[in-house]
């Protein structure tokens, strides 16, 4: 692997039509739209179903995404990769029909692909004719698939080694190329990509199934043309881009008061250095209506930490940021009117305009210089969405959740008792942030419609049983509206194995808000209450467990929203009915007196009310609207809380 970080291209954003589909018939718009989401869906499910590997097909770590001939996301549900780097090396006049592209290398994918594990596959649709009204069909769209994948090489099992100082350590890196040429596929890649992995057969038909699947949605995409007509569909596509636009400035820019804060959050390892502080750093700005630049907010990363030496840095600043601008739009809907208004905004290229990045020079953990390894880049990625909310609540006055829990990659492998070589990974999810009306939810995954793997399924396939899976109690930060819990998942192994974890937030926490406290932090356990019992580091790629021990994997709670003092005493005693909370969590964590069991379970009023009277006077008045959890203090020589930390 030679450096070859090319220049990205300057596209032709703008529109497709003159009045940016304004006169497109608004009856038409819908059916396009409701299409491209059943397009999308189709392709999503034909891969599901026709994938090997459990990432894949039972976890559901894959995305499927539509985009205009401009290279414009259409569909909204959910982010994916991009199409530039397809574009910027394969004209689009040189494509054609039963053409598939594929790309994982992260310095050459424009800032859409995070980690090599992370396989993106295109396809080009073609529709019409030449722009003289006659000859072949044109390029018109592209659909993609882009997804977590088992295993492309590299140091360790997974593809993911959390010691790597550079990116040759972290696998096969292929820029982009043409995987299939007009329907044929090109044997010697997929001998070369198969060759690299520990997991041959999953991985060629996991591809198989995306392109596959790709090539069925440009089919069906393909037909909508032929249905309505070119210029019909694409004076379509303006239309849907631009009613994302305005709606986001009209419900949500509006609600962000015009001025400037600035927030901070950290990633706490790195794999090779100790432990430490690893700032990323946001000052967001709203600009006024009549700024000359337009409405919008801008984002400054300025005040970033440098690179990281291991694998936690994240190529953000390609093409603008135009990923990292989808990526983290999701957050602004949390300032909707309602939890089922914000579930009906898409996010689609209509954010782009409304969002301004600045970015610092190369050589920080957003702007790694090659060959900075990225294979744990969702340290800084999904960081960053809780800096936009955190940065975010400042503004609003706290109107927006806590801290949400983050992706970690955990998993075992080694040898089976019939003696064939196996690898389990799984994405475990955790707590949601509390929020201003409601609290967090439990076991959410990040990734949409992503999910832990069946228990039925992994204890026919891995030597292993799954012993319990529950939520894990007293996970969920303390609040007037707690945080969601994580899972607690217990695994006894029937073979010795190896264990690794590629996880954050083991030190710190998911941070409370206006009052609410920290939720509990990551932990892995290994032959709890056993004579070997050992806390298990959340950077690990063989940590042996013998045949018989269990691995206890708990996964972070959500912070806290509100005063905890203040959350009603039922729903405390509630919580502790259904084992969310613990009778002491009630007692430590809310200050509410419990009486009987079972039940009778419920709460001594006047001593409650006593209680918390008690609380509130020794602790006094306080400034810090955030609250980091105990671990901060660990990083940050005692100090209790930054300096950004007052509203």
């Amino acid at each position: 692997m030679t450096e070859s970080r090319k220049a990205p291209t300057q596209f032709p954003f703008g529109t497709l039509t003159d009045d940016a589909g304004a006169s497109a018939d608004p009856v038409v718009v819908e059916i396009v739209q409701g299409s491209l989401a059943s397009i999308e869906h189709e392709v999503e499910t034909a891969i599901a179903r026709t994938s090997r590997s459990p990432m894949i097909r039972d976890a559901h770590d894959f995305r499927a995404g539509i985009h205009d001939r401009l290279l414009r996301k259409l569909t909204g549900r959910s982010y994916s990769a991009l199409v530039h780097p397809v574009a910027r090396d394969f004209p689009l006049d040189e494509m054609r029909p039963g053409d598939v592209f594929f790309h994982n290398d992260v310095y050459e994918s424009e800032g859409g692909i995070g980690h090599l594990p992370d396989l993106c596959v295109t396809v080009p649709v073609f529709a019409g004719a030449g722009p003289d009204g006659d000859g072949e069909p044109r390029v018109v769209a592209f659909i993609q698939a882009f997804g977590h994948h088992d295993d492309i090489g590299g140091a360790v099992p997974g593809s993911m080694p959390s010691h790597a100082t550079s990116v040759y350590e972290e696998g096969l890196a292929v820029p982009p190329i043409k995987l299939w040429d007009a329907g044929v596929p090109n044997r010697a890649a997929l001998t070369i990509m198969t060759r690299n992995s520990r997991m041959p057969e999953s991985l060629a038909a996991d591809l198989d199934a995306e392109c596959s699947a790709c090539l069925m949605g440009a089919r069906r995409l393909g037909e909508l043309f032929d249905r309505y007509g070119v210029d019909v569909v694409e004076a379509c596509f303006d239309a849907i881009i631009d009613r994302t636009t305005q709606t986001y400035k009209r419900e949500i820019l509006a609600k962000i008061p015009v001025g400037t804060w600035v927030w901070e959050d950290y990633a706490e390892h790195d794999g090779v250095d100790e432990p430490r502080l690893h700032t990323q750093r946001i000052t967001l700005t709203r600009t006024p209506a009549d700024d000359p630049e337009g409405e919008r907010v801008i984002l400054d990363f300025a005040g970033t930490s440098p690179q990281a030496k291991g694998p936690i840095n994240h190529c953000g600043d390609y093409s603008d940021g135009v990923f990292l601008k989808k990526w983290l739009a999701p957050i602004l809907r949390n300032l909707a009117d309602t939890p089922e208004r914000m579930a009906e905004l898409d996010v689609n290229e209509g954010v782009v305009p409304l969002i301004e990045m600045r970015f610092p020079p190369k050589g920080t953990l957003l702007t790694p210089e090659f060959p900075a390894p990225t294979n744990a880049r969702t340290f800084v990625i999904l960081r960053l969405l809780g800096v936009l909310a955190g940065v975010l609540a400042k503004a609003v006055d706290g109107k927006m959740p806590a801290d949400q829990e983050t992706i970690r990659y955990t998993g075992v492998y080694g040898t089976d008792l019939a003696g064939r070589p196996y690898l389990m990974r799984e994405v475990l999810g955790g707590g949601s942030g509390g929020r201003y009306y409601a609290d967090g939810e439990d076991t959410i995954h990040v990734v949409p419609d992503s999910r832990n793997l069946p228990t039925e399924f992994t204890e026919s396939r891995f030597p292993f049983v799954v012993e319990s899976l529950s939520l894990a109690t007293d996970s969920g930060g303390p609040g007037k509206f707690r945080g969601g819990l994580g899972y607690e998942k217990r695994l006894r192994m029937l073979a010795d194995a190896h264990f690794m974890s590629i996880a954050d937030r083991s030190i710190l926490a998911c941070w409370g808000v206006n009052g609410g406290l920290a939720g509990r932090p990551f932990e892995v356990v290994i032959d709890a209450g056993g004579p070997h019992e050992r806390v298990v580091d959340a950077l690990a790629d063989a940590e042996p467990v013998r045949a018989g021990e269990t691995i206890r994997i708990r996964t972070t709670g959500g912070g806290g929203w509100g005063d905890p003092l203040e959350r009603d005493p039922e729903s405390v005693v509630r919580d502790v009915r259904w084992a969310k909370v613990s009778p002491q969590g009630a007692r430590d964590d809310y200050a509410v007196v419990l009486t009987g069991s079972g039940d009778d379970l419920g709460y001594d009023a006047d001593a409650t009310t006593a209680l918390r009277a008690e609380r509130v006077a020794a602790r006094g008045e306080g400034e810090v609207f955030f609250d980091r959890g105990p671990g901060y203090a660990r990083l940050a020589g005692g100090a209790a809380h930054a300096a950004v930390d007052v509203r």
